[in-house]
């Protein structure tokens, strides 16, 4: 190793590392409902405090060097490897300060960035985590040493044009699925394994070659963690530029004057026509739907006045009508009523004298 970890330093070194890492994982386990919460926010800075302290050492003591395989690194020092890592997990956990707003947040994802940069930049020197592809800004590095170039990600396919273009996108779709099957299922295999190692790391009885497949286990995942989180930094750090590039656009876009209210014209040739003959065309309006409405319902003659009051004398002279209806009909059987008393009290023939001696 390119520098000594003898001494007290290193106890001390693990000491702020198991420190730092151990509020991160109370920060992700936390039942606060948002990580801004005072008591969360605490253990953030606590455990960035610790996590700066032990990546300084790490500096100091000058723990890894390019020039060394990831062999020549002793087991007990590979956990020193996931110092940056942590430090930019607890960095994305950091809210507030510094006056808060989209412009703290942006220091903070850059911090954050920086840092996952870091520890991606020294695992794939030693060939830690497995193989994977280099971010392009730490790929294209000339004091690197040379590194696998990513895959150059095909272009989003157009519209299929026939059957077998369609055919071919639909196989894409399935491979791009199964390989994600099957990074969940090593996910999970990996977490598995690593809640095995950990009750003998814990208990402090673990072997040397148990100390070393644990620290590379934890090392290949957070290579993984690494990787998603520069992709959702940069996504979130696009979209802040953007909206700030709106604000600021709005703000130096001059205000528009308010436009004169627009005066009508007359299509005669002088204002004295245009009194005589009219203005050539319906003429404008000297009122509104409102005031017409309210003139017209003082004057009584709107139509729904106008219905209403014929109604209510149709009403008055079918009643009048229907009234001397009534009275003639009474008349009539009054009239019928005497007729029958009198022929009952008067037989026929009653006065008729003619023929009587």
């Amino acid at each position: 190793m390119a520098g000594g970890a003898s001494g007290p330093e290193p106890e001390r070194l693990s000491e702020l590392l198991e420190g730092g890492w151990r509020l991160l994982e109370e920060v992700e386990s936390s039942a606060e409902p948002s990580t801004g919460a005072p008591a969360v926010q605490s253990k953030v800075r606590q455990g960035l405090a610790l996590l700066e302290r032990a990546a300084a050492a790490v500096a100091q003591l000058d723990l890894f060097s390019r020039q060394e395989e990831l062999e020549e690194v002793a087991s007990a020092d590979l956990r020193f490897l996931l110092v940056p890592a942590l430090l930019g997990a607890l960095v994305l956990k950091q809210t507030g300060g510094g006056g808060g707003g989209p412009e703290q947040r942006l220091q903070h994802l850059r911090r954050a960035r920086a840092a996952f940069l870091d520890f991606l930049r020294l695992c794939h020197d030693y060939g830690a985590g497995g193989r994977f592809a280099l971010p392009p800004d730490l790929d294209d590095d000339d004091d690197a040493a040379p590194r696998a170039r990513p895959q150059q990600q095909p272009p989003p396919p157009s519209r299929p044009a026939n059957a077998a273009a369609e055919q071919a996108a639909l196989v894409a779709m399935a491979t791009a699925r199964h390989a994600k099957i099957e990074r969940y299922k090593q996910k999970k295999e990996m977490e598995n394994r690593l809640a095995s190692l950990k009750a003998f790391i814990d208990s402090g009885h673990a072997e040397e070659e148990q100390t070393r497949e644990y620290y590379l286990l934890q090392i290949t995942k957070w290579v993984t963690v690494s990787l998603e989180e520069i992709e959702s930094i940069d996504q979130e750090i696009a979209i802040l530029c953007r909206r700030d590039a709106l604000k600021q656009g709005t703000a130096t876009q001059p205000l528009r004057a308010p436009r004169p209210p627009v005066k009508p014209f007359i299509l005669t040739r002088d204002a004295a026509q245009a009194k005589v003959f009219g203005a050539g065309y319906p003429s404008l309006a000297t009122m509104s739907v409102d005031d017409w409405y309210e003139q017209h319902r003082k004057q009584g003659v709107l139509p729904d006045q106008g219905i209403s009051q014929t109604a209510t004398g149709t009403e008055e002279k079918q009643k009048d009508l229907e009234e001397e209806q009534a009275k003639d009909e009474e008349g009539s059987v009054r009239k019928a009523r005497e007729w029958d008393d009198w022929k009952d009290m008067h037989p026929r023939g009653y006065g008729n004298r003619k023929n009587m001696g």
